[in-house]
């Protein structure tokens, strides 16, 4: 007699608890330490060999637990126990021997371009002129640009360790001298010459589709500009702009179907796709979010060919096989994202394709119920990520999905033809390139509309409640023609008109947004317009604010001083919206295609309903400001701003001898409103305090932040002038509004955000 099957809508799911065991021993294992993994792993051995023959099941769960366990114990102690993980503790200079394992990416620094690469030491030279022969993984940083390090080449490089920011790592490197790079294995020098080849090939063509063939080929976006790729993130298409099962998928449907017009046999066929997928992940590079798109697009393969229950028992051994290789994913979001469209596609797309195809034909039903499922999935993960849910992602991926295919097979072909012929390369990239710019408007139109996506102010895992029920419904209307059909002409309204029960408030004049440890104001300079001050840590979260107050058009962003908390979100204020400059008070980052002022004590800003004088810095730094590098703070930009009679006081992160020098300078702070100066540190100023004297007073501060603010010593000094203050933290948003004359702040839900 058969064993009783666990199943769900008709599958087979009894190595779901396996997986999921794994999943959350990997999740805790990795913060928990070696220690406690330990005695996880002998416990879940005890736990197998008792359960083997009466709890197989049980079994089989403890076996997953305690492998991927064992793998963490191991990991964790490689990791620890080398000779560069002691040097970082001590801060030691050294001469290491390298092998570059993740390619080069520039970032844009307050002092100019820099760039950040993945390397394995092989050799490392101590200070005492000890050599080690390691392999120990290092991430290091250069000043500059140094698009010579890609994957397999190797150099030498001197400068100094620190502890990693990355527990995979073993200690964090500040380059200061390197050689030139020595050549590499000749599997990394020929994916290497293919990807110069998908550039070369769509090079002539202009703007952003050109820089999309690459990503989505072999998952290249460094040349995808900020405002494209927020574009993707509101739209639900951030999917295409890093390698996933999909494009795996793809690649290898174009190989086996080459080699079944040749008639392979059986054998070969099975040969030629891991021959592909050994291809795939060298020319996409074994990054973590590769060796993770390879199984998703195996698991996608395994359901063509076996169905959704062979799918499913394939998506939790690849599950399983994961962890064991690289525990720390099961804290990437990309890996969960993957996994649970995968999942989602796997088990809910099936019923809603034979729901859809009583009324319609077959291809019309897999198209919406693919993207569909997969939304469904994600929606829980993408709220606890951006506490947003988005509502044109399935009509975006939906409208997209028929270029993706084309794209990439184009640009993969241009990139192999580049070798040989590159005229026939750059004719086959031309027309890679029309599909993904037709991605690319897509992706631009739908970021457009009001309601692209929704602010979702509970807590995510309320999500997983809502989610089952929303699916339901939406499952029994799938079946129903005009139900359905007035459903879609629903979404489509709210897109376009998107509800916003109480928010933006009536009269607002500044809104305080939530980022975190960081600041971001906006202030109301007309209809669907705003001057914004700083741009917080995260573009995310700003871009969240603007369009919750249904702000299109930034005719000046301010950013007050260089420090990440205060600039890192630029792109999130650009993305979608026209900026017409950026002020600031020193050199420091910009927006790309933006123009840039500088400005000082004494110049005045006119927009709309926007008055703002600049009260600080001077025009020429001070010997103690000139020293950017030690305190941006001491040249923050200060504002007076008058919006609709009320006056505002935005301090930037100013400390007490700015403060201090703003009143000596003779001006004018009095003011209704302070944006309080460094999230309510402790260096700040009572004379400046009780010069301004505000009745209200904004603090942007992140939850349970490491720095203890805000402060008592603020606190205390804004209530002895009589200030009610309002905290980011503890209420969201916080907008200061004026109705009939009266002054007074409407707050918008915490989301908590902790940095």
């Amino acid at each position: 007699m058969r064993r009783p099957v666990l199943a769900l809508a008709g599958v087979d799911v009894r190595l779901v608890p396996a997986a999921l065991g794994a999943w959350a021993v990997a999740a805790w294992g990795v913060t928990a330490g070696s220690g406690a993994t330990v005695v996880a792993a002998l416990g879940a051995v005890a736990l197998a060999g008792v359960a083997a023959r009466r709890w197989p099941r049980v079994a089989l769960v403890a076996v997953a637990v305690a492998a991927v366990a064992t793998s963490v114990t191991w990991r964790l102690g490689d990791v620890r126990a080398t000779p560069t993980s002691a040097l970082a503790e001590q801060r030691a200079r050294v001469t290491l021997e390298v092998q570059v394992s993740r390619d080069a990416r520039t970032f844009e620094g307050v002092g100019g371009p820099g760039t950040v690469v993945g390397v394995v030491v092989l050799r490392l030279g101590d200070q005492r002129g000890r050599v080690h022969g390691v392999r120990d993984p290092v991430t290091a940083f250069l000043v500059g640009e140094h698009r010579d390090l890609v994957v397999g080449r190797r150099l030498t490089v001197s400068g100094r360790l620190s502890p990693p920011d990355d527990d995979r790592d073993t200690a964090t490197l500040r380059v200061e001298r390197r050689s030139a790079v020595q050549g590499s294995a000749w599997w990394w020098s020929a994916s290497e010459r293919v990807r110069a080849g998908v550039r070369h090939a769509v090079d002539h063509v202009p703007g952003a589709p050109s820089a999309l063939v690459p990503a989505l080929v072999v998952g290249d976006d460094a040349d995808l500009s900020p405002r494209v790729e927020e574009e993707f993130r509101r739209t639900g298409l951030t999917h295409l702009l890093a390698v996933s099962g999909t494009n795996l998928t793809i690649v290898l449907a174009l190989v086996l179907a080459v080699a079944r017009a040749g008639r392979a046999p059986p054998r070969v066929l099975l040969a030629v796709g891991l021959l592909g997928v050994v291809g795939f992940v060298l020319l996409a590079r074994p990054e973590p979010s590769v060796l993770r798109a390879a199984g998703m697009g195996v698991v996608g393969l395994a359901a063509l060919g076996l169905g959704s229950r062979g799918g499913v028992r394939t998506l939790c051994v690849a599950v399983v096989a994961l962890l064991f290789c690289d525990p720390w994913l099961s804290r990437a979001a990309g890996f969960v994202l993957s996994v649970s469209a995968t999942a989602g596609i796997l088990l809910l797309a099936p019923p809603f394709v034979r729901a859809l195809e009583r009324w319609t034909p077959r291809w019309v039903a897999v198209a919406v119920a693919v993207p569909l499922a997969a939304q469904a999935a994600c929606t829980p993960v993408i709220a606890a990520l951006s506490s947003e849910v988005s509502v044109v992602a399935v009509v975006a991926n939906l409208l997209a999905a028929p270029a993706v295919a084309p794209a990439t097979v184009l640009g993969l072909v241009a990139g192999l033809l580049d070798l040989l012929l590159p005229s026939v390369a750059s004719v086959l990239g031309t027309a890679a390139a029309v599909c993904a710019g037709w991605i690319v408007l897509v992706a631009h139109h739908a970021a457009a509309l009001p309601g692209a996506s929704l602010v979702w102010p509970y807590p995510w895992w309320w999500l997983l409640g809502v989610v089952p029920v929303v699916l339901w419904l939406a499952r029994r209307a799938a079946s129903r023609p005009a139900v359905a059909t007035g459903l879609v002409l629903g979404l489509a309204l709210a897109m376009l008109r998107p509800p916003s029960p109480g928010w933006p408030p009536r009269g607002w004049v500044m809104v305080q947004c939530d980022v975190g440890q960081g600041d971001a104001t906006v202030l109301r300079s007309g209809p669907d317009e705003a001057v914004v001050v700083d741009a917080g840590l995260e573009p995310v979260d700003v871009d969240r604010c603007l369009r919750g107050l249904g702000v299109r058009r930034v005719p000046a962003l301010v950013l007050t001083h260089g420090d990440a908390d205060h600039v890192g979100g630029r792109s999130g204020v650009a993305g979608g919206r026209a900026v017409g400059a950026v002020l600031v008070g020193r050199p420091g980052p910009t927006v790309p295609g933006v123009p840039t002022r500088t400005v000082s004590r004494g110049d005045r800003l006119v927009v709309g309903d926007v008055t703002a004088d600049v009260l600080w810095p001077r025009a020429q730094p001070s010997t103690r400001a000139r020293r950017v590098e030690v305190d941006r703070n001491a040249d923050s930009v200060v504002l007076r701003v008058v919006v609709r009679g009320v006056t505002l006081l935005l301090t930037g992160d100013v400390g007490e001898e700015g403060q201090e020098h703003v009143l000596r300078a003779g001006s004018v702070v009095r003011a209704d409103v302070l944006k309080v100066a460094h999230h309510g540190s402790a260096d700040t100023s009572w004379r400046f305090t009780r010069a301004v004297a505000p009745r209200l007073a904004t603090v942007s501060v992140g939850a349970d932040n490491d720095y203890g603010h805000p402060t008592g010593t603020a606190l205390r000094m804004l209530r002895q002038v009589g200030a009610v203050v309002h905290r980011t933290d503890r209420e969201g948003d916080v907008a200061v509004v004026v109705r009939d004359g009266r002054l007074s702040v409407v707050s918008r839900g915490s989301g908590q955000r902790s940095r």
